[in-house]
Parts: structure tokens; sequence; C-alpha cells
């Protein structure tokens, strides 16, 4: 049961009675249970109903409380009649909260009017008018007889009630109880309400900066939506926006928020203030807008399109990086366009692009903003918000988050991915049981630079030392990694790592195994993605299985190509997903395939942001992962793999010390294009000399005296 009262900070327009009921509730002794303000809100024939304040305690049931702000206390015992109809009407849809036609769990209204001291001459009989004074002597009278552990949990669920959030796209039909289908049905109803920390995460709006820190599968996503629609519900007349990286999350977030709002307030959002836009955007009306072209048209700026960012900045994110900068150097005009500004995937965004959102806030500034530190493509980790934000006149940061953990929200627990599935995608991540190539001190391809970082994503310390140079053992919790997850599936079955002869015996297996999920598994088409690491090859290397497919009546498609750039799972007719690897993250999938894995794995520069998109693509997963591919990297990734099971899925590694951590940024980096082609060069010219050499056609004379000691000390040929 609940050990502590726990109280969240939604929104209400009662702040001074707010602020006195959390108050009078923090200070009361062995009070258990949750606490909310300013919710939940509740769709009613006459509109939305948002309630002031709610306490579920396992002890005392569900207590109402209507909040009396000022001397007046108006009409109260029809206000508490009318509260107490709405909930109970709402609870008991719960058909787990109903035994016959009564609720199983008591429901009490309290009204709390702190400016009011003479609180006797102005209450009526049964029904209870209280201030700070008296609201331990009423709570003290209530009690929950037939109270346990289960039917608190499920009030507290309902009363929280975001269970539709998470229930998939449309009605999942089964036949066979041990199906894969059916198992990912159960799978769905099970995580169908938000933990708690999520919950939290959602209601609690702080004036300012918030910044929402999680591993892919712990809900940041669907957090960030129902943000937006809590807030778009509050405060209707609040202009929000949400942005994303990956284009294609465009329409879950759509579908998400205009759920919620259903949910809520009985109304679908208003699009015109509540907007999900593109980050970067062109003209060409609303469709193609997007928050950096808004910028440049609100603030006279000169706005640059892809092509001429590239050639002014560099390709890839430098472009974006680029644009955005000198956008905010040479913006004339201050741009308060909006009262409230949500970013998901911020890890994918450089610095520039939130200190770009954040400008166009109106003061107190709330920005939201979502990442997952290991999620990142390119390999660079977000600075500290003192960093991002920048300082004001005085020289003192914009934005700091101090130990106020409403600020900086950690989701540790992951839903989406079972144990064995995430720590195998953190395991080939960072290389936790490569070799050491020749002449290297560690196989780690990458590590975090604060140790502490591995408890924060929800990891604990099995056996040794968190700490830089020291050897540890770091084990998944049941609290973080829910048990359920691997429960209802045989450990073998969830994740595999497979090799074939080529790329054709890939293929040919795949196809197979797809046709065998839709017809054997119960698996419908849009619970298959597969995923091809590169996104530069994507298409070419992805079009044999489909044609393969295709001729046996699989449909297919492949995300943003065949698609709009927006869609991810196609609505309109059964088809499996195939997406290169940036489309498809903040997607999932019930069977996940990795297809040519092989081409994550190698040596030297890039590896890091290799490693970073199988662990991205392992981590779509809701149940099962298949990474296949052929050659000996693919070898190389399957001894990796087996020694992550022979340990029984903990991670076993000694801790790079600070001067190993600078290795292994300098020898994985990552390299642009033209880096890369100058290495290329280089390395040819070292060749072709040292063949020269070799041969005879130059001899080591023929150098200068400089050149040749250079040579020596660099090939290590002593001093």
């Amino acid at each position: 049961m609940a050990d502590k009262l726990t109280i969240t900070r939604g929104i209400n327009k009662k702040p001074v009675s707010t602020d006195v009921l959390e108050q009078s509730l923090e200070a009361l002794q062995n009070l258990e249970g949750e606490a909310f303000t300013g919710y939940p809100l509740i769709a009613t024939p006459d509109g939305k109903y948002s309630i002031d304040a709610t306490l579920v305690s396992p002890s005392k049931g569900i207590v109402l409380f209507d909040l009396i702000e000022g001397p007046e206390v108006g009409e109260y015992t029809e206000r508490q009649d009318d509260l107490a109809n709405k909930i109970e009407a709402r609870l008991k849809l719960h058909r787990e909260l109903v035994k016959g036609r009564h609720l199983r769990v008591p429901l009490w209204v309290i009204s709390f009017a702190p400016g009011i001291d003479n609180i006797e001459s102005v209450a009526v009989p049964d029904y209870p008018l209280v201030n700070e004074h008296g609201l331990a002597n009423v709570l003290n009278t209530l009690d929950w007889p037939e109270s346990s552990e289960d039917l608190y949990r499920l009030t507290l669920s309902a009363i929280e009630s975001l269970s539709s959030i998470r229930k998939s796209r449309s009605k999942r039909e089964v036949h066979r109880a041990d199906s894969r289908g059916a198992k990912l049905k159960q799978l769905e109803d099970s995580i169908a309400t938000l933990d708690h920390r999520q919950n939290k995460a959602v209601i609690e709006t702080v004036d300012g900066v918030q910044r929402i820190r999680g591993l892919a599968g712990s809900g940041k996503t669907i957090v960030l939506a129902l943000k937006a629609a809590y807030l778009h519900t509050q405060y209707p007349d609040w202009r929000i926006a949400v942005t994303f990286h990956t284009r294609s999350l465009k329409g879950q977030f759509r579908r998400l928020i205009n759920n919620f709002c259903i949910e809520q307030s009985g109304e679908e959002p208003d699009w015109t203030k509540i907007r999900i836009v593109n980050a970067w955007g062109a003209p060409g009306g609303d469709a193609r807008d997007g928050i950096y072209y808004e910028y440049c048209r609100a603030t006279g700026t000169e706005f640059l399109d892809f092509r001429s960012a590239s050639n002014r900045f560099g390709g890839n994110e430098r472009a974006f990086d680029g644009a955005c900068q000198a956008a905010l150097q040479n913006a004339s005009d201050e741009a308060y366009l909006y009262d409230a500004f949500l970013v998901d995937e911020a890890q994918d965004f450089a610095p520039s692009f939130l200190k770009l959102c954040y400008s166009m806030l109106k003061p107190p500034k709330r920005l939201v903003y979502a990442y997952d530190e290991l999620q990142n493509l390119s390999g660079i980790s977000l600075p500290p918000p003192e960093i991002i934000f920048g300082d004001n006149e005085r020289g003192q940061p914009l934005v700091t988050f101090g130990d106020d953990r409403r600020r900086d929200v950690i989701l540790q627990k992951c839903y989406r991915n079972s144990r064995p599935v995430l720590v195998s995608a953190h395991g080939l991540g960072f290389g936790i049981y490569r070799n050491a190539p020749q002449d290297t001190e560690t196989g780690l391809v990458q590590m975090f630079d604060y140790p502490a970082l591995w408890e924060e994503i929800g990891y604990k310390v099995k056996d040794g030392q968190l700490a830089k140079g020291q050897h540890v053992v770091l084990e998944r919790t049941t609290e973080t990694s829910p048990r359920f997850l691997e429960e209802q599936f045989d450990i073998d079955d969830l994740v595999q790592f497979i090799k074939f002869e080529d790329e054709s015996a890939q293929n040919a297996w795949l196809a197979q195994q797809i046709q065998h999920n839709l017809n054997e598994d119960e698996l419908r088409h849009d619970d298959i993605i597969v995923i091809h690491p590169d996104p530069r090859t994507a298409r070419g290397r992805t079009g044999p299985i489909r044609k393969q497919l295709f001729e046996s009546g699989v449909q297919t498609h492949l995300a943003g190509v065949d698609t709009d750039a927006d869609v991810f799972f196609r609505t309109d007719t059964p088809s499996v997903t195939f997406t290169g690897i940036y489309r498809a993250k903040g997607n999932e999938g019930g069977m996940v395939y990795v297809i040519n894995a092989q081409d994550c794995n190698g040596s030297g520069p890039g590896l890091a942001n290799l490693r970073n998109r199988l662990f991205t693509a392992i981590t779509r997963s809701k149940a099962w992962v298949r990474v296949i591919g052929f050659g000996p990297k693919m070898q190389g990734l399957i001894d990796e793999f087996e020694a992550l099971k022979q340990n029984d899925f903990v991670l076993d590694f000694t801790y790079p010390d600070d001067n190993l951590l600078g290795k292994l940024r300098i020898v994985h980096r990552d390299l642009s294009p033209q880096e890369r082609e100058r290495l290329e060069h280089r390395k040819n010219q070292l060749a072709d000399l040292l063949g020269d050499l070799e041969s005879g056609e130059l001899h080591p004379e023929d150098l200068d005296e400089a050149t040749r000691e250079k040579l020596r000390k660099l090939l290590g040929g002593g001093e």
C-alpha cells in the first residue's frame, strides 16, 4: 500500500486555498495515499468539469475537495452533491470498482474554506465544511473497512483515468489463447494505465523550463502528449506548440492529444490553439509550417532551406544548427508567439533550436523538453540547461534546475522493453561484452561520462563499485523493468541474434517469418516493423524482401518514402512497415526485425553512432526482437549477445577512467562525410608511401630528416 502521502500539483483557479490545503495535508501524521490538485478533469454533458483537489487513500477511500477562495461559501451543498454524483457516475464505468449497484470504495466530499474563521455559523449538517484547523478531525472520521491493496490500486488507476491512452490503434482479434497476438493483447491491457511518476509528470506544470528524461519505452512521448492536452484543456486560450525530430511522430501526437482531450473535456482540441508542428518547416501553408520558419517569419530574419543551410554550414545536423544560430543572431524583433512549448526527442536537436523555442515563449517561458541520452544518433549528449539557455545581463543562468524534481523529471521505469530486450540493447550499444581489439585497452565502444547516470536510468549495483576505473556489475531492478513483461514470454524467444550465409538467405528467411507472423501467430500488419539501420541504403536493401512479400500477397511500405513523410504505420490498408533507423524512432511494434545488423559492427571512427543505431532499433520492440545479418561482423555481434545471455542479462565491466573515456570519444567518434573522405584519402596516401618504401621505389633516405624522425616516433620506433 501507499506508505506516505504524495501530492501531485496540477492546475486550478484557486491558488490560495490550494496552497493551504497542501500544507495542511502535509502536516498530518500517518496519512497515506496520493493527493492531486486540479485533477482529475472529467467530461460531462455540460462540458468539462475540473475537480479542485482529490485524495485517494488506502484507509479513507476517495475524498473530493471543494475549495473555497475568500469568505463566501455560496451554494456549497449543491456543489458537493454535484461533485459526488459526477465522480460516482464516472467511477461506475470501471466494473472492477462496482459490486451490485454500489461502489466498492467510499466517496466523501469536503468543502475547504481557509478564508472563513467562524465555520460553524455557515456549515450545514452532513455537508462537511472546514478550514485548516478542522481538517484533521473530519479526515479522522472517514474510514474504508473493505480496503485492500488491489482495490486501492484499481481505485487510483480509475481516478488517474488515463486507461484508454495505451490501447492499441484498433481492436485486436485473437482466436488462440497461446498465439503471439493473444500475448500482445495481454501485454497491452496490463500497461494501459500510466504509473505515478508518469502521471505526476503530466499534471505537474512549472512556470519556466521543465526537463523530462527517460529511457526508450519509458513513456516520454505519451507524457508529453498528455501534458499538452492537459494544459490545453485547462487553458483553452493558450497557444501551445508541440514539436519533435521524427516526422512520423506527428500522427501519434495528434491521436494521443485528440483522445485525451475528448476523454477529459468531452470536446476535440482546438487545433488552432494547440499546434503539432515540424521543427524546420518551409513556406506553403499550415501543413508545411515549422517552428524555425515561423520564427524567421515573425522576426523578419532570413529563412534558409535545407540546401542553403547545408551549403553555408555543412550537412545534416550542422545545417539546422547553423540556421537556428544565424536566426537567433540576426532577429531584430522579440517573438512572443506561444504560451507553452513541448519538445520531444530533444537529444536530436542542437541546443540552438531549444534556445530558439525558448525565445518564442511569452514569460514565464513554459518550455518542456524530453529526451533520452542514449538515443542520440549523432553521438553528442545535450549540455545542461545553464549552457543551453545562457546567462542574463547580470551573468546569472537564465535556467537552472537545482534539486527541484518537478523541473527535472526522470522516468526510470521502462514499459516498452522487457529486461532481456533493454539490457541487450544497452549491452550491445555500449559494447560491454565486445572483445578488445588488438593493442587496445577495452572493448567498450562508449560510456557515460557520469557513472551515476546508470542508476538514474534504473540500474542498480549488484557487485563492485559504480565509479570511474572500478569493476562493476549492474542489473535492472523489478521496479524499473516490470517482471510481467518477461513472465509472459520465453526469454529465448524474446531476443534472438541470427546469422545467415549471405543477404539473400537472410531476406528469404525474413519473408517466410513475416508470412508466418501474419498467418499463424495472429499478429497484425502494424505489429511488425522491419528496420534497416543505414538510412542511406534502406530503399535499395529492403527492395528484394518487399518484392518477395508482394509476390506472396503481403502488402508493405517504406515509411516516409511510399507514404507521406508524417506517416509511419499505414491506416488505410493492412501493410507491414519497413523503415530506416531515423523514421523508426519514437515508434514501437510487437515484433521487430533488425536486418543487415552486421552494418552496426566494425571498428574505428563512427562505431559509437552505429551502435546507437542498433540500440535504437532493438528498443523499438515491446515484445520480440530478431537481430539478423551475415558475415564475420554479424558473428561478432552474436558473440557479444551470447556473453550477455551467459551472464543472465547483467552488465559486468570495468568503468573507464577519464583518460580512457577521452580515448573512446576520439577512437569511435562520428565523422562527417567530408572528414571521412579526407581520412580515407590520407590513409590511401600513407598506404602508397609505405608501399613505395617496401618496394624500394622510395628509400627512407629520400625523405628529409625531420619527416623520418616524425615517422619513427609516431610508429613507435623509440625516441
